[in-house]
């Protein structure tokens, strides 16, 4: 399971890639330079980085609030998938029930 990061220190690593960003030749080099400075591991920051380029449409890619829908609708899918299952269960229990060879 991932590890919980304070928010607080999300935001300064954003705050510090904003801020100093440009003085770098690549994501990477500021992923490490900002990840040794905040005592994160730089792969965690480097993705942050990258996310944050998406974000502000520097970068393609999926957005933040784009993949907060995606997961919203996977979970809903999820449980439609799950009531259509009890439906057709109790479906063939109640045809069985009406079936007069049953009886």
């Amino acid at each position: 399971m991932p590890k919980k990061i304070d928010p607080a220190i999300q935001a300064r690593a954003e705050r510090l890639w904003r801020e100093r960003g440009a003085e770098y030749a690549n994501p990477t080099a500021a992923a490490t330079a900002f990840a040794e400075q905040l005592g994160l591991g730089k792969e965690t920051v480097r993705r942050w980085i990258l996310q944050w380029q998406v974000d502000s449409g520097a970068r393609a890619g999926t957005t933040t609030e784009e993949l907060a829908e995606i997961k919203r609708l996977k979970a809903e899918n999820k449980r439609l998938r799950e009531d259509v299952a009890i439906l057709k269960a109790a479906t063939t229990f109640f045809a069985g029930e009406l079936d007069p060879r049953s009886r």
